[in-house]
């Protein structure tokens, strides 16, 4: 016979149903838990909300007072460029030519060049470059003198070709043999000119130009022309010369060539090219406000921003009347000052023609100074002028005395009793964070 169980007594059903009640108030007290933590979240009192609404606390910019030597200081812009710059036009015509014409463009723009080098060809003929201080004003001949002759006796003895037995100064034999010659290493016979026989001095290389002319008896078959009879009664004889249109002389005995802008084919008129020579010098100008405080003697940094070069230098000269900015000059505003720089040193080749920026030193206090930035001073309620030093997050005032300024900063001495020293922190400005939410 099977027993079935006996049923659970009622202390047990009991048990189980309070454990279930427990266990339902427990899960219901995790859940409002968790919808108060949420609602927190998103939720907030009154007081909570405009404290997070405030405005950032303001942070207060300081600067050191420093120690140091001020410079008042005016910057500007100038060029590097050549002591001495000629323009080279056509001057002129030989008698055989009918027109003036560039018949050969010799150099390039930037090209370095030297003395006894042709730079361009005019209806066939060269203008070469010599070096002289003078420039060319007459054609120079057999018998003339001068010191235009000196220079040309010694520009054609640095190229190699000295002439001779000459006296300075005198165009006789010797130079016109070193004229002939250093014509035709360049390519070109030398330029003729017909003089009474009489009274020119004959050479080898003269003979040999007239050669030609003097040659055979004459028509009526009497004695040629300087061989007898008739001598210095109206018979010529062509000689060596050096026409003013064929040379161009420059200080140094290296230039370079600036601007070239004739072509082959033009006519020959106005300027053909530009030829810089000499020690290089810098062009600046200053503006009319400014012109007070530069005068010759100041010290000048040189710097090219593009090659990154410094030199350091001195104003030589301020034009005492303006010009008037041209079309087109960025950064030039009414009317402008012309200055000439002078470097220490000298300048090297590269920077000729570069755009530099000009730090002419107007004032020096020489000797360091106690300073702060200028926008450390300010003026207080008692109409002294302070500034305001900053020790450990506590503020005091200082009253100071203000010198000379110069980079921004400003030199200051405390007046008595006062004290600020160097490294002390001074307020320069307070800046206000951007709050939150805003970009």
């Amino acid at each position: 016979m099977t027993r079935h169980a006996a049923a659970d007594p009622p202390a047990t059903r009991g048990l189980v149903r309070r454990r279930r009640v427990l266990l339902a108030v427990v899960v219901g007290c995790l859940v409002c838990t968790g919808a108060g933590a949420g609602a927190a979240t998103f939720v907030k009192s009154p007081a909570q909300a405009a404290a997070e609404t405030l405005a950032p606390r303001p942070d207060v910019l300081t600067a050191p007072v420093v120690r140091k030597v001020l410079a008042q200081s005016v910057v500007t812009r100038g060029k590097v460029t050549a002591s001495q710059r000629v323009d080279i036009t056509a001057v002129g015509a030989g008698k055989d030519v009918g027109r003036t014409v560039v018949t050969k463009v010799k150099v390039r723009p930037g090209q370095e060049l030297r003395a006894g080098q042709v730079l361009v060809e005019i209806s066939g003929r060269p203008v070469v470059l010599l070096q002289g201080a003078v420039p060319a004003y007459r054609d120079l001949m057999p018998g003339m003198t001068g010191e235009d002759v000196s220079q040309l006796q010694r520009a054609l003895a640095g190229v190699g070709y000295p002439s001779g037995g000459d006296v300075p100064g005198v165009f006789g034999p010797g130079t016109g043999q070193a004229v002939t010659r250093f014509y035709r290493a360049i390519g070109y016979a030398p330029a003729l000119s017909e003089v009474p026989q009489a009274s020119a001095p004959r050479t080898t290389a003269d003979a040999e130009a007239g050669a030609d002319a003097e040659a055979g008896p004459g028509a009526d078959g009497g004695t040629a022309p300087g061989t007898g009879a008739g001598v210095g009664q109206g018979t010529t004889t062509p000689v060596s010369v050096v026409p003013l249109a064929e040379v161009a002389f420059v200080s140094s005995a290296s230039a370079r060539a600036d601007t070239v802008t004739a072509k082959v084919g033009d006519d020959a008129s106005g300027t053909l090219l530009s030829v810089t020579s000499g020690a290089l010098v810098v062009n600046g100008t200053v503006a009319s406000y400014e012109k007070g405080l530069v005068r010759p003697g100041q010290r000048v940094q040189v710097l090219s921003e593009v090659t990154g070069e410094q030199a350091a230098g001195t104003v030589v000269s301020v034009a005492d009347s303006p010009t008037k900015a041209q079309d087109g000059d960025e950064g030039q505003h009414g009317e402008t000052y012309a200055l000439r720089i002078k470097s220490a040193k000298k300048l090297p080749a590269d920077l000729n023609g570069a755009d530099v920026r000009l730090t002419i030193v107007a004032a020096s206090s020489r000797d360091k100074v106690l300073a702060v930035p200028t926008s450390a001073i300010s003026a207080g309620a008692d109409g002294l002028t302070g500034v305001t030093v900053r020790t450990g997050g506590r503020e005091h005032r200082v009253a100071v005395r203000v010198g000379m300024t110069g980079d921004g900063y400003v030199q200051i001495t405390p007046e008595k009793p006062a004290r600020i020293t160097e490294g002390d922190l001074v307020v320069v400005g307070v800046r206000t964070p951007a709050t939150a939410g805003q970009s």
